[in-house]
């Protein structure tokens, strides 16, 4: 049951770092840094779907659960590590971009 309670913790906790991200995205307007914040919003996507999977195989146990299971952590696995490589690429040019557009 503690299991349950720290993953429905990390589930809430993505999901809000996920809303942070898409709002400070859609408020800005320099290019570069909103391809970053949609990067870093998908990482938390990515996060919340892999937390969910997990998350499903403890609360139900059946061979669909495994195959949907398998699915939401390979499909969530995936989205935070390619979104990851894609926010540092970006983080590179965020400061230089502020400093041009000021």
């Amino acid at each position: 049951m503690i299991v349950n309670g720290i993953l429905i913790c990390a589930i809430v906790v993505s999901f809000v770092w996920y809303f942070y991200f898409k709002t400070k995205q859609l408020r800005t307007h320099l290019p570069i840094r909103k391809k970053w914040f949609a990067a870093k919003a998908a990482v938390c996507l990515g996060a919340f779907v892999f937390f969910f999977g997990i998350n499903f195989l403890f609360i139900y146990q059946s061979s669909v659960t495994y195959a949907v299971t398998g699915l939401f952590v390979l499909l969530g696995g995936y989205f935070m590590y390619h979104n990851y490589k894609a926010s540092k690429h970006y983080g590179q040019f965020v400061e230089e971009e502020l400093t041009l557009n000021q």
